[in-house]
């Protein structure tokens, strides 16, 4: 029953591709979801910057990283149907418990920075890494540097 539902699903009338119902991939409705369209998650991750990189051991923001944070905070206050996960990162060096410590620092910080912006910290939430989650795997710094990182990770709020 359910090939003979696909199969007559496939069939139909022969002027199926005359372009009618086309859709313009360069309007506003076919940027939906799309880098081009300043209320998607695409938008947020490739042109505002989803995440930001802190020096050695440290998880004070740069003065980079708070413009980044800056665009964050303004999507999200325009887009209040997305919530964010902020995710910690560190690099290989140091012991694992360290590290998570590390990460979940720098997961903090963004958080409070997006919060003094205007951000609910109800739409937020951190979790932290570590180690765990490398970018980049080399034992060089450029790879460290990568790796050395807060993600803001954006979701739908559930409407129910």
């Amino acid at each position: 029953m359910l090939v003979a539902g696909l199969a007559l699903g496939a069939c139909s009338s022969a002027g199926r591709f005359d372009d009618t119902n086309a859709v313009d991939l360069n309007s506003a409705a076919g940027m939906a979801g799309t880098a081009q369209d300043p209320a998607s998650p695409m938008y947020f991750q490739q042109t505002i910057g989803d995440r930001v990189l802190f020096a050695v051991d440290q998880s004070t923001l740069s003065p980079t990283a708070m413009a980044t944070l800056d665009g964050q905070a303004q999507w999200l206050m325009t887009n209040v149907e997305y919530n964010a996960v902020i995710e910690g990162h560190a690099d290989e060096q140091g012991t694992r418990e360290y590290n998570l410590a590390l990460g979940a620092r720098r997961a903090n910080s963004v958080l409070e920075y997006l919060s003094s912006k205007g951000v609910s910290p109800a739409r937020m939430k951190v979790v932290s890494y570590g180690k765990e989650r490398p970018l980049e795997i080399c034992s060089d710094e450029s790879c460290y540097a990568k790796n050395r990182r807060a993600v803001t990770v954006i979701s739908a709020v559930p409407t129910s």
